[in-house]
């Protein structure tokens, strides 16, 4: 049969679009729902616009003098999303060796590992600084051990997902020659993993500068102890301060951290 005739005998047909439609009926469902159930409707955000504004309002301009207080508990900050993001960042190393199905074979070794991470997630930093300011008291330790199990959470499941997302090649090449397990993962897994770890790592200190600066408000020290104050005393011009400072510091750590990844991948 030539190809107009097969064309004039089986028309095309249009895709079936019921599966779209359902899907877009559940999903609007599944809106209305959450925003019924948690009370949050348009009507109640228009009617809040005013408050907002007169908060802004009363946002500026920024007290500036109040920098000669806070920038010492700003440095704090720094330092602890420092230390908390490289001890977690090394702990994440050999779970995430155990975690990964593509070197630990054994499921006796790579689901306890996996539990340990989805647990070490399951608890928000918060949560944890709570809990070791509760056990060490007031002031930065509790956060730097809070940043340091986020870190470790975060940094072991992006690193395991990417060491299961390499190259089998050199793997299989070295364990033809007799290479053991130590060589094998410094020779064959690290070197195509260690820019990404990397990336991870510079990562992380990014998103734990903006936690450190919410921890001291559940006293676990750094800038989040003076955030608090400021707005229990509704000084919101020092607030407004506190804001600007730490993200003139987010902004400059996220354009060191895209240069230096850009110079990795």
């Amino acid at each position: 049969m030539k190809p107009d005739a097969l064309a004039k005998a089986a028309p095309l047909k249009k895709p079936d679009r019921t599966k779209t439609y359902l899907t877009a009926i559940i999903l609007i469902l599944l809106l209305w729902g959450s925003a019924y159930k948690t009370d949050a409707t348009l009507t109640s955000l228009i009617t809040g616009m005013p408050e907002m504004g007169k908060l802004i309002v009363e946002m500026f301009p920024p007290d500036w003098s109040y920098f000669d207080v806070i920038w010492k508990p700003m440095l704090e900050t720094i330092q602890m999303a420092v230390v908390g993001t490289t001890l977690g960042a090394i702990l994440a190393i050999p779970i995430s060796l155990f975690a990964a199905r593509n070197v630990t074979k054994s499921p006796l070794l790579y689901y306890p590992a996996r539990f340990i991470l989805n647990l070490v997630r399951t608890i928000p930093d918060l949560l944890f600084a709570a809990v070791f300011v509760a056990i060490f008291g007031l002031g930065p330790f509790a956060g730097v051990l809070a940043l340091m199990f986020f870190s470790f959470g975060l940094i072991s499941k992006l690193a395991y997902e990417s060491i299961e997302a390499i190259d089998p090649g050199p793997l299989e090449a070295m364990t033809a020659v007799g290479a053991n397990k130590l060589q094998w993962i410094h020779y064959g897994v690290i070197p195509q993993v260690m820019a990404s770890f990397t990336a991870y790592l510079l990562y992380t200190f990014e998103v734990n500068v903006r936690a450190a600066a919410v921890l001291g408000l559940v006293g676990a020290g750094g800038i989040g102890l003076y955030l608090d104050r400021s707005l229990g005393q509704l000084r919101y011009d020092r607030t407004c301060l506190i804001i600007l400072v730490t993200l003139a510091i987010v902004l400059i750590i996220d354009y060191a951290s895209t240069k230096i990844r850009e110079r990795l991948l």
